[in-house]
């Protein structure tokens, strides 16, 4: 009976260890691949992404441990982005489920935009709402709730203790259907609201965003998925989206 119980527990050993190796970076499940996930990032290039308002990838971003990588250009200091903010070009979205992997390095600041449209002589910050990313403990930007990471920044708050601390990887999934969204966080739900209504403009007017031409005009009803030059190191993978 003891030599059973020890073969099974070794097959279960073996399977368990083909099942984490099984697990890849920057590759779809068969189960993803059911559910209409795509990949927005191959692991190895920045195929389909380009700088906003640009023509090709900024210096500043690489990639590193299969993952695109943000980093403090030459010429700035910490906290200084100088332009450097990506969009996914090869597609518009406008109903959607995206999942990121992110990891920041100490004192780190930066944020996902989703809905960008491009206008020459704007920000891609202009007319976009920002997912925030954040070092929570160590970046200056940590005074105000609504800076934490998983944010709807400089508006909705996201629950702190849900954010790993910097060096460690987080997952945020935005969903984006008819113009409710939610952010989780690492598993956790931690922002629901809702896009072109009366409480969404109450929320602009109550933010930074107010006099910024682009949410006076309003959020796109699609757009481009971008990622924040901020002046410090930040590492994405495992970028998928999911058409509603």
């Amino acid at each position: 009976m003891k030599t059973t119980w020890m073969y099974l527990l070794s097959i279960l050993f073996l399977v368990s260890c083909g099942a984490t190796r099984g697990v890849k970076v920057n590759e779809l499940t068969s189960k993803e691949e059911k559910q209409g996930w795509t990949l927005l990032f191959n692991g190895k290039d920045f195929t389909g992404w380009r700088q906003y308002n640009g023509n090709s990838v900024p210096d500043n971003w690489t990639i590193e441990d299969n993952a695109m990588k943000v980093f403090k250009a030459p010429n700035a200091r910490p906290g200084q982005g100088v332009g450097g903010d990506l969009i996914y070009f090869a597609k518009k979205f406008r109903n959607f489920e995206l999942s990121i992997d992110w990891k920041a390095e100490k004192e780190a600041n930066s944020g996902i935009f989703y809905n960008v449209r491009e206008e020459k002589g704007r920000q891609i910050y202009s007319s976009a709402p920002e997912v925030q990313i954040l070092d929570n403990e160590n970046a200056s930007d940590n005074k105000i709730d609504s800076h934490l990471a998983g944010s709807l920044y400089d508006m909705l708050p996201a629950d702190p203790k849900t954010v790993n601390p910097y060096g460690q990887w987080n997952t945020i999934v935005i969903r984006v259907d008819n113009g409710r969204v939610t952010h989780t966080q690492n598993g956790v739900k931690v922002v629901e609201y809702r896009l072109w209504t009366r409480d969404w403009d109450r929320m602009v007017e109550n933010s930074k965003f107010k006099s910024f031409p682009g949410f006076k005009e309003g959020i796109s009803k699609e757009g481009f998925i971008g990622l924040q030059d901020h002046g410090y190191a930040i590492w994405f993978r495992n970028v998928k989206i999911r058409e509603l």
